[in-house]
Formats: structure tokens, sequence, C-alpha cells
């Protein structure tokens, strides 16, 4: 995380989510009229005057017993939330009033020793002075605000800067997302997604169980390895919107895309166990379209039979269900047992400097030269295709503008031929290349 942490917190449905996406002015987080859409933490960065502080949305809690062991891992991430804060923000609902659960709730904040600030939230049009009663809560004047409307919402970070800790240190925003490489954790329903962030960031930081659909949000989580930082976005498992009947769910799939966009390296998580699937072949498409680098990490490689032969099996059939990202390196993992850990970050690291790799344009034509030397551009009715000079316009992912006479002569064969020829000249592994056809003049 990047400078002091405010935590959301509060029983279910009294518009956690609604808040935290306020304060970003974005739809962040999924907000659902339906208790427990949010289960594990949700971070994010937001700035106020001029000062940068991490947000947090949790899920929420009831202070009784847990009803079931989904609810004891949505309570236990909460209890991490507050643990890490300097500032809690305790959600109520003026709407409903004061509610017993929100004095349980009260009474498990005070133990925390956390500042905290009570946000009476609903607190639009008659409802404003209905705040009042919180105050029985004890945990000092609660903080009237509509985060549906944005009423209050202003006052409200002011009062937390107040409560944050200073730090003049901080780097700029844009220094802070230059600086970082992000990497999106995308594949189908329980193919163990939330295992992997957790055994990369070495904690639970993810609720994994063996129910498909468990992570619903796009989650994003700092880190650092071997002096690099990294944010790590666990999505949700993506089936085929054809199978999908439930909104959450729909949203879930939204999310884990636009992490795809948004992302340096996507790591596409297939089990090993199971043969590769049409969807998986979906999911790398659109990861391609989308111009991302990407890997292929076979989860649960410890449960393969047969050894290498089994691997060599399953590498076989996964190039067949996705000849189209060749390129992609493909890795086996486990999670479960920690193996393979340190290879896929290095080859992260790698990818990653393949996907901003930047090629000189008197090195680039002097290999487009050699190409065409090696293998005749293609002719048509006396027409004989000449590509004259070409250039790199731009990086993520690597583009390259190519001049010639004739472009419609450009057939399919011969682009992937330049195209291999590029990646055999300058290292592309796990990158998407861009090749776009210009008529001189």
């Amino acid at each position: 995380m990047y400078g002091p942490i405010v935590a959301i917190v509060g029983r279910p449905n009294v518009g956690k989510s609604a808040l935290f996406n306020r304060i970003l002015g974005s739809r962040h987080a999924i907000v659902e009229e339906t208790p427990g859409v949010t289960r594990d933490r949700v971070y994010a960065h937001a700035e106020w005057r001029g000062r940068v502080f991490s947000i947090v949305d949790t899920g929420g809690i009831y202070a009784g017993p847990a009803s079931s062991s989904m609810e004891e891992m949505t309570i236990a991430q909460t209890d991490m939330a507050i643990g890490e804060a300097d500032v809690v923000w305790f959600v109520v609902d003026t709407a409903s009033g004061l509610m017993p659960h929100d004095h349980d709730v009260a009474d498990i904040l005070r133990r925390s020793g956390r500042k905290v600030i009570v946000v009476a939230n609903k607190a639009e049009g008659a409802r404003y002075d209905h705040h009042i009663e919180f105050y029985a809560l004890g945990l000092g004047s609660p903080h009237p605000v509509s985060a549906i409307h944005g009423i209050g919402i202003g006052d409200l970070l002011d009062k937390t800067l107040d409560l944050l800790p200073e730090t003049p240190s901080l780097p700029e925003k844009h220094e802070i997302e230059d600086d970082v490489i992000n990497l999106a954790v995308l594949g189908r329903p329980n193919v163990g997604k939330s295992s992997l962030v957790n055994c990369i960031l070495g904690e639970e930081r993810a609720i994994v169980t063996p129910i498909p659909g468990t992570t619903r949000d796009a989650l994003d989580t700092p880190f650092v390895w071997n002096d690099k930082r990294f944010v790590i976005i666990d999505t949700a498992g993506i089936r085929r919107m054809a199978k999908i009947d439930s909104p959450v769910e729909r949203y879930s799939v939204f999310r884990a895309l636009r992490a795809a966009d948004r992302c340096d390296v996507a790591l596409i998580v297939l089990d090993a166990q199971d043969a590769p699937a049409s969807q998986d072949a979906r999911i790398a498409g659109y990861v391609e379209e989308a111009g991302q680098a990407m890997i292929i990490v076979a989860n649960k490689s410890d449960l393969i039979a047969h050894g290498k032969q089994g691997r060599a099996h399953f590498e076989q059939r996964t190039r067949r269900e996705m000849p189209f990202i060749s390129y992609a390196p493909l890795l086996f993992v486990s999670a479960l047992k920690n193996q393979g850990i340190s290879e896929l970050m290095e080859v992260i690291e790698k990818v990653v400097a393949n996907h901003r790799r930047r090629i000189e344009t008197s090195v680039l034509n002097e290999v487009l030269e050699e190409a065409q030397f090696r293998v005749t551009p293609p002719q048509d009715k006396g027409k004989q295709l000449k590509i004259y000079y070409g250039t790199q316009v731009s990086t993520s992912p690597p583009s390259f503008a190519l001049f010639m006479n004739y472009p419609n002569l450009m057939n399919f064969s011969y682009r992937r031929y330049l195209e291999n020829t590029f990646r055999q000249s300058f290292d592309f592994q796990g990158v998407p290349l861009r090749i776009l056809l210009r008529k001189r003049g």
C-alpha cells in the first residue's frame, strides 16, 4: 500500500461499496442490493487535497458466530483490514436506523484501538437529521453522508485527513503508476487463481474455497519482489456470458475483463489436471486483442500424472487449443506446494521488458532487408510488393509501421513470416506484435 490506510467496515448492505465508488469517482467495486456481494478486501488509491492514501472496501460483518465458512472468512478479511488501518469508517444506515448489529460492530472497533469515524450513509432529504441516533454507539459524532448523491463526502475526507498520519515522502500519483508492474490473474472458475495470488503474496490475501465463484471483485494488491513494485489483480472466474444468470456474476466478469485491459502482464491460469477448454482460448484471445503481454500458468501441476510425459502432453493440447498465442510461455506451478513461483516471477519480469522494448530504426531495417532477401515478398499481376523501410511507432505492445508500394499485396502468410522474423531477431517472448501497413507517400 502507498500511504496511510482507510478501511470501510459495517454490517451488510449499508452502502460501503457505494461510498468506496463515490470516493474513487468510478464503479470500482460491485454495488448490488444483495447482502454479501463484497467478500474480499478491495484496495484502491485515493487522493484528496494533494494527499494520497489507500482505501479498503470490506465485506459486511456481524459480531455473532458465523453461519457459514464463507461468512467466517469474510469476517476474517475485515479483521485484517481493521488491523492494518490508520482510520476506520464505520458505515451505518440512516434509512434503517440504529440496529443491534451496529452496537456489536462498534464493540469490535472499540477493542481494536483504531481511530473511528461513524459514517451515517443514505442521509439524503428528510433523513439528513436521522444520524443523531448513532451518537448512542459511543464512537463520537456521526458524520452524515449520501454516497449515492455525493452529500457530505468532502467534509468526511477533510475530517479523515486530520486523523491520518503525515506522509511527506509519498510519491506523486503518476510516479506510482509508471513504476508499477500490473499483473492480472485470469481464468475460468476454480482453477486456483486466488490460491496463486496468495502464494505469490505469501499471505491469505484472497478468500480461497473449492466453491466456484468465490472471488467476485477484481482485487488489487501491491507487493514488492526483487526490489520491483507490482500490483497483482485477482479476478473472478470468467464463464461464458451465455451461462451467466446472476447480474452480480456478470458484473464480476466485466471487472475481470477490465483488469485485462489495464494490466501489463496477464497470467492465464489453467488447471493442469484438466484439458484446456474453448473458454480458456476465449480469455487468451481477449488479452491478445487488448495487446497485453501474456503467460500461460498451468496450476496444480503437482497433481499431473506420469510426470514429464504428462506435462508434455498437457502442453501439446494447450498449444493446439490456443495456436494464436504460440509466443506465450507456458509454466507449470503448484500454488498449494509453492512450486515454480520464483521462476514465474522471473519470466514475468522478462516478459514486461519485452513488452516495453523499443528497437532502433536502423537495426529494424537491417532485419527487414535481410527478411526480404531470404523470402521474396508476394506479387500479383506483374506487381511486386516492396517494403522500403519500417519504424517502431509504439511500445506495450510493440507496434511497427512498414512503408511499402502496394499494401494490398501483403498476404497473411508473409505478414506472419515478418512477425516470426521480428520475434527471432528481437526477444519478444510473451508479447503480441502489431504490424501496420503504410503506403509510402
